[in-house]
């Protein structure tokens, strides 16, 4: 069955980005010129995805107003002459079918996915964490699909990453299929660098197979409540072979302000508008101290 649908859950606090995010989402911060959720939509278009379901919060209209039409706005681009960005914001408001469904509660992960079952219904489909962006000639998420239309399976991204850095990650046990796809044998939440199974991390994109769902209903909240998809997951793979694929491109961590600053400097350098130029503004700045 074909990837129509994906899933983006935008539902959390972005408390690392405090106080910018205090009075708006940070999956609305800007990277140069566009926000983040924005980049993460036009992955999942470019990657053949029909519907776009998006799991938010309280606070999270901002959002929302930004994928609708805003006829005062194109009214004054219109008297003014400014074509080129006339089109532009009548593009993003064109850009896909997105509905939206609210997380009442932060429960975790796996409690956002949920909330969109009823919209997903029981087919396939996509799942972004906007925190992580994927810089790519392909988009990351069409490697995916990729892989899933062989196998016809939940599949996974991962990415190597640093020993010390595994208990940031899910990591899985793998075993290779061919080049860059393994079939996981198991997942472990967060383990130590000598638990760890693998250097091989899961990161923000995901294809499954409508059985979550009820996986959801298998596993018991953490220590704070918490629903995780990693938890669902092992459920779903004593049921269902999953897979992972390691993913061609550059991952970004827009979730905490380093990857932020990252992203955002490496993003203007490709762009031809502004890249030249910033690129000789940064070769002036003496930054050897």
């Amino acid at each position: 069955m074909k990837i129509r649908k994906a899933v983006i859950t935008a539902a959390g606090w972005g408390t690392r980005f405090l106080p910018a995010t205090k009075s708006q989402p940070k999956e609305m911060l800007p990277l140069v010129d566009k926000p983040i959720i924005q980049y993460v939509i036009e992955e999942a278009v470019d990657s053949g995805i029909e519907h776009i379901i998006m799991v938010t919060a309280l606070g999270k209209h901002a959002m929302e107003n930004h994928f609708d039409r805003s006829f005062e706005l194109e009214d004054v681009l219109k008297r003014k002459g400014d074509d080129k960005r006339l089109e532009e914001v009548q593009r993003i408001s064109d850009i896909a079918r997105i509905c939206y469904v609210r997380q009442k509660e932060q429960l975790g992960l796996g409690h956002a996915v949920s909330m969109a079952k009823d919209l997903v219904g029981n087919e396939p489909f996509a799942l972004f964490l906007p925190d992580d962006l994927i810089a790519s000639e392909v988009p990351a998420m069409r490697q995916m699909i990729g892989v899933y239309d062989r196998y016809e399976s939940s599949v996974i991204a991962v990415e190597p990453v640093p020993s010390e850095k595994t208990s940031a990650y899910g990591i899985i046990n793998p075993k290779q299929i061919e080049e860059r796809v393994f079939q996981v044998m198991d997942l472990i939440e967060k383990p130590s660098p000598e638990k760890a199974p693998s250097n091989l991390g899961i990161v923000g994109r995901y294809i499954l197979m409508p059985d979550i769902f009820d996986m959801f209903d298998n596993v018991a909240p953490g220590a704070i409540g918490e629903i995780q998809l990693t938890d669902a997951l092992r459920v779903l793979l004593k049921h269902q072979v999953i897979y992972a694929y390691q993913f061609e491109g550059i991952r970004y961590d827009t979730g905490e302000p380093l990857g932020f600053l990252k992203a955002s400097i490496e993003y203007a350098l490709k762009r031809p508008d502004l890249g030249p130029a910033f690129k000789q503004y940064l070769q002036q700045l003496d930054i050897t101290d």
